[in-house]
């Protein structure tokens, strides 16, 4: 049998607002107890983030601790509110379903929001190959997702990689132009030529070398389709792992890439929202004992 703790309403409030300002515990330990189907309100569970509390109403508070967070060995919650979320996706699962693959982060989100009894779906706004791992927002509502969309190039202010490229870069920084273009089997080639497909512009950082591999951030200017593996095979120094664009260099048994740096302007608070990830362990362990630092 559940116990709760008592309370009484004040001031007039939204459910969520009205928790974090008078409960002990974290943000997300609290939203999780309301996702949880902990919280009530005059006798009736309530799991609405924005459900409008008069002066006046009764609160109860289960004391039992439920864990609701989503267990997944592909896809982490980073950060979730009413309207988004920021999720850590592994590799070896897709952005959103294709043909008849069913493992994608969407069906995963969706089957979370459901089991929360969010009353939501998760809306793609951008996407990550199947082998890369890193940081991906989606979108909660529609409304969200074309907030997000529409101006997508100033919402996300900073999204940077980290890559394990094959061989030792002779450069410590630089850039990278060219036009990308995709033909009929899926490759994406790069051309010299203005105008020749569509404008991709890389900023890149050496972070670390070894005597067979460079550990290499990259910051990116526009968001094409495989931007950094086709600007990495162009260098001569392809992302290791890639069988796509690569040279069969395979230190570690998967694509060498990870969206570890996401920061954007919230789609309706307009709150700077920043979010990074270590380096993977996997890639630090081929340059030693060394632990590589984020580019400034």
């Amino acid at each position: 049998m559940k116990q709760f703790d008592h309370y009484t309403v004040e001031a007039d409030a939204q459910l969520l607002d009205w928790l974090l300002t008078h409960l002990d515990g974290s943000h997300s330990k609290i939203k999780a107890t309301l996702q949880g189907r902990g919280i009530q309100v005059n006798g009736k569970t309530i799991t609405r983030y924005d459900y409008p509390l008069k002066a006046g109403m009764k609160i109860a508070v289960s004391k039992t601790k439920r864990n609701l967070t989503l267990k997944n060995h592909y896809v982490k919650i980073v950060y979730e509110d009413p309207y988004l979320v920021v999720v850590e996706k592994n590799v070896g699962i897709l952005s959103m379903a294709a043909g008849h693959s069913t493992l994608n982060v969407k069906s995963v989100l969706d089957e979370y929001f459901e089991q929360t009894r969010q009353h939501c779906t998760a809306h793609v706004v951008h996407r990550l190959d199947r082998d890369t791992s890193g940081l991906m927002i989606y979108a909660k509502d529609k409304k969200t997702e074309l907030k997000l969309e529409e101006d997508w190039h100033h919402t996300v202010y900073d999204r940077r990689y980290v890559a394990v490229l094959s061989g030792v870069m002779e450069q410590d920084q630089g850039t990278i132009t060219s036009w990308l273009k995709e033909n009929r089997a899926y490759v994406t080639y790069s051309s010299q030529r203005e105008g020749d497909g569509k404008l991709a512009i890389t900023h890149f950082y050496t972070l670390d070398r070894s005597r067979e591999h460079s550990l290499v951030e990259f910051k990116l200017e526009t968001g094409r389709k495989n931007q950094i593996r086709v600007h990495s095979a162009d260098m001569g120094h392809p992302v290791c792992g890639d069988i796509k664009y690569g040279n069969g260099d395979d230190p570690i048994g998967r694509l060498c890439l990870h969206a570890y740096v996401l920061c954007f302007y919230h789609p309706v608070t307009h709150k700077p929202m920043e979010f990074s990830t270590p380096i993977p362990v996997t890639f630090r362990r081929l340059f030693g004992t060394n632990n590589p630092q984020k580019h400034q």
